[in-house]
């Protein structure tokens, strides 16, 4: 069980807290891949994107991306990390059916990004911030595929030195919840850093979570003294690619380390995988140190160092940040809280409603672009790039609805007619004969034969103002739905309750 921020576990010796670090692999955005000149696409057939470089072929020699540089020290100041004027790329010696070269190019003890934070939001609209230990550059491995053969492994290279970023955080998250909430966030600021695409299903997003339990007295030495002795022996669970399954595989690990201290275990530093449909994880292999993977510097890649004048540039063309854009909305468009959040956890959505924006009512635009734009791309199952309703098309009802020209009722039509047909909004409105009525002659004269032929009704309001709303109905009803709101109950008020 669990409060609101802290995740209990309710053992028979007393209660445990979990503790929770991530390691996220964010493939880079680029066009080809990290060493070499192959493309860095998804989708193509099988070991058709393979360098000699990428097949590790003797006497290839690694040539570094420049512009995969540039996307890690863009990512590193969105975290509002470090970054370092030195790296250095480091050998990782490993034996993989999918790693050809019999080692991976990635960096150890000099990476190009260091310490940061980042500020994650939870479903409940609490902040909460993570802090980030590093962020390095690596090379990808390929893909061993083992469900096309009974007898056999296939291996595509295609993924074979896909630039990735690990993004390695500090043992702050708390909760499952907490877990999903921190990679949710860190793949919003990606996506608008657009260093990363941070599609999970295609893999360009996965998590190592590393989770340990701990009494909650051990925390607190633990925060004290930012020691990691005072934390439980961890398990690292590899490769977990959805947020649902980070929060089960979290909930599972942590409940098995329980059980097996409270009936006198000892944890074993390891590396598991979680199986979804067992819901639970199981154990791949020991956890290696470092020393086991025989770190060295790469001797065919030379020592990385920055100039100053490079990280100024990036830094200064950095875009809006999601909390930046988020304090924004509240503070000068004057939006809740929860329709900026929900507005700027997606850049396509955020993009699409300050182009709706554009000199128009924003609580009006935002209830429209959350509420019936994607409710209807929700229930349609469509993206925001295959909406059949452009900014400028939501934008023009709204206007529409803002001078007084529709009611909210008659825009929800002209959304509609829109959305299957297309056109104009305002041009709509006029071939449908849809404007609403302002005329408050018009309306006065429905609303006077109304009284006259309800007296009884109209008694009951007298007595009870509420029940003015059975009058606004009719009124609505006899004109088609297209007389002003305001000008029908103002009327009514007059006639009725003065």
């Amino acid at each position: 069980m669990s409060d609101k921020h802290t995740y209990i576990i309710n053992g028979a010796t007393g209660d445990w807290e979990i503790v929770i670090g991530m390691e996220v692999h964010a493939q880079v955005k680029s066009n080809a891949k990290l060493f070499s000149g192959a493309a860095a696409a998804f989708g193509a057939e099988p070991n058709t994107l393979v360098s000699l470089v990428d097949a590790g072929m003797p006497g290839m020699l690694p040539v570094l991306n420049r512009a995969c540089v540039a996307q890690a020290v863009r990512t590193g100041l969105g975290l509002n990390a470090r970054i370092n004027a030195f790296s250095r790329f480091d050998r990782k010696n490993y034996f993989y059916p999918d790693l050809p070269q019999g080692y991976q190019i990635s960096q150890f003890a000099h990476p190009i990004v260091g310490e940061g934070e980042i500020e994650c939001e939870r479903n409940d609209g609490t902040i909460f911030k993570v802090g980030i230990e590093r962020l390095h550059l690596e090379q990808d491995a390929g893909k061993s595929i083992h469900d096309l053969d009974p007898d056999a492994t296939y291996v595509d290279l295609n993924r074979s030195g896909v630039a990735l970023m690990e993004i390695v955080s500090r043992p702050h998250v708390r909760t499952p919840g907490d877990a999903a909430a921190y990679v949710r966030t860190l793949r919003t600021v990606l996506r608008y850093l657009d260093t990363c695409d941070g599609d999970m299903e295609k893999g360009q997003l996965r998590a190592d979570v590393n989770v340990s339990v701990c009494r909650p007295s051990q925390y607190e030495k633990f925060i004290d003294t930012d020691s990691l002795e005072h934390l439980g022996t961890r398990c690292e669970i590899k490769n977990v690619n959805s947020l649902r399954f980070i929060m089960q595989a979290i909930e599972y690990e942590a409940q098995r380390q329980v059980n097996i201290i409270e009936d006198g275990g000892k944890i074993n530093q390891e590396t598991r995988l979680f199986d979804a449909n067992a819901g639970a994880t199981r154990s791949m292999r020991s956890k290696e140190d470092a020393h086991d993977y025989r770190y060295f510097p790469d001797p065919d890649l030379p020592p990385l160092e920055l100039e100053q004048s490079f990280i100024d540039e990036l830094k200064a063309n950095l875009p809006e940040l999601p909390a930046q854009k988020r304090k924004r909305f509240v503070e000068k468009l004057g939006l809740s809280e929860y329709d900026a959040s929900v507005l700027v956890a997606d850049k396509d959505r955020a993009d699409y409603f300050e182009q709706v924006l554009e000199g128009r009512d924003p609580k009006l635009a935002a209830n429209w672009v959350n509420n019936e734009l994607f409710g209807r791309l929700n229930k349609e199952g469509l993206g925001i790039a295959e909406s059949p309703v452009s900014p400028d098309q939501l934008g023009g009802i709204v206007s529409l609805i803002k001078d007084g020209v529709i009611s909210g009722k008659i825009a929800k039509d002209v959304f509609d007619i829109i959305w299957n047909e297309g056109g104009d909004p305002a041009q709509v409105v006029e071939e449908h004969g849809m404007k609403q009525v302002t005329d408050t002659g018009a309306i006065e004269k429905v609303i006077d034969e109304l009284i006259t032929a309800n007296t009884e009704q109209a008694r009951k309001v007298r007595q009870k103002p509420k029940a003015m709303g059975w009058f606004v109905g009719q009124v609505m009803k006899a004109m088609g739905g297209k007389a002003n709101p305001q000008a029908v109950n103002e009327i009514l008020a007059k006639k009725l309750l003065d």
